[in-house]
């Protein structure tokens, strides 16, 4: 196991093999997952054993999932865009793994008005961070090829809010994955 594991603010856990990283998920405790994420070394042609595409929207691919998390890759064609959504109170980190993506981050007024709050562009190898009380947001793949990101739940999420835009409300969405996988 290439895991280094270490006491809190000196060295990052280093994983460089995917089993190795579900591994460290499934024996540490959630306060740890920004840092394990962020110190991944998994190199991205690994993952393409998990992909799925669809012209008609990103698909979403279970990597690895239990009742503490769940780990998701997302394969995405160019210009493919999510619908303005929160994560049902779960925590959520996105690590691009192969392209460039824009995250527009949205609050409500109490007239339940969305207002930008900021975006942030990034591509391979850097990592975004969302929790409800932040907001709600959005994702965008830039890229002019197929792109691939890595989402990481502290629990999964069963249901989630999404912006109906057409009727300016949310609506509960019950989420689904597009395939199902065991990290290898």
């Amino acid at each position: 196991m290439s895991l280094m594991n270490t006491e809190p603010n000196t060295q990052p856990y280093i994983t460089s093999r995917l089993d190795d990283f579900v591994e460290a998920l499934n024996s540490l405790e959630q306060s740890h997952y920004n840092q394990l994420i962020r110190s991944m070394d998994v190199p991205s042609s690994v993952f393409k054993a998990y992909t799925s595409w669809c012209d008609k929207s990103y698909t979403r691919n279970c990597i690895a999932e239990n009742e503490k998390y769940e780990l998701i890759l997302l394969c995405w064609k160019a210009g493919q865009i999510t619908p303005i959504h929160d994560h049902g109170g779960e925590e959520c980190w996105v690590r691009v793994i192969q392209g460039e993506f824009k995250e527009t981050i949205y609050t409500a007024s109490e007239a339940g008005k969305l207002h930008e709050v900021t975006t942030i562009r990034s591509k391979a190898d850097d990592v975004t961070y969302m929790i409800d009380f932040m907001g709600f947001h959005r994702i965008e793949n830039l890229s002019r090829d197929r792109s691939m990101t890595l989402h990481l739940y502290a629990k999964p999420i069963r249901t989630c809010n999404v912006l109906d835009e057409d009727a300016e409300v949310f609506v509960s969405k019950e989420m689904a994955y597009s395939t199902v996988y065991e990290a290898r």
